[in-house]
């Protein structure tokens, strides 16, 4: 999972002051808000997402980090991120949260995203269009069966 020629997608963090704790160093919450911001500027630049609920849903079902190094004010930092599985009615995204300077991971994490129809309140098999949108964006998941 840290091996970056995995992931084709990045997006900038801006490491705020607000986003320090006591120690100075970025808060661990922050971290899931990095990987949040990721995940919705990929689901508008590969799943073609413009902004509306009604058009993406989707419901984070679990997310994880491991910490490795702390970051602070005025580090320049990218969150990877990178679909490594897609089910039948979920899919996981990777993270990985680099420091720009020395190329040093000081994060890795993983969503779960559960395929949801916020009308019915109920999960739904992930739509095609989002399947094919992944899979050519994604060289490392053509030919991946459904789960």
């Amino acid at each position: 999972m840290s091996d970056l020629s995995l992931f084709r997608y990045s997006y900038p963090i801006e490491i705020r002051f607000a986003d320090l704790d006591a120690l100075e160093h970025v808060n661990h919450a922050k971290y899931f808000t990095y990987m949040e911001t990721a995940r919705i500027h990929y689901s508008r630049d590969v799943l073609g997402w413009h902004g509306r609920r009604s058009e993406l849903g989707m419901i984070v079902a679990q997310a994880l980090c491991d910490y490795k190094l702390p970051l602070v004010f005025g580090d320049e930092a990218d969150c990877y991120l990178h679909t490594s599985r897609i089910g039948t009615k979920s899919f996981d995204f990777d993270y990985l949260i680099v420091r720009r300077i020395d190329h040093a991971i000081a994060a890795i994490g993983k969503t779960v995203q559960v395929a949801y129809d916020y009308q019915h309140n109920k999960s739904i098999p992930v739509p095609d269009k989002w399947r094919e949108a992944i899979v050519n964006y994604e060289h490392t998941l053509e030919g991946q069966d459904r789960v």
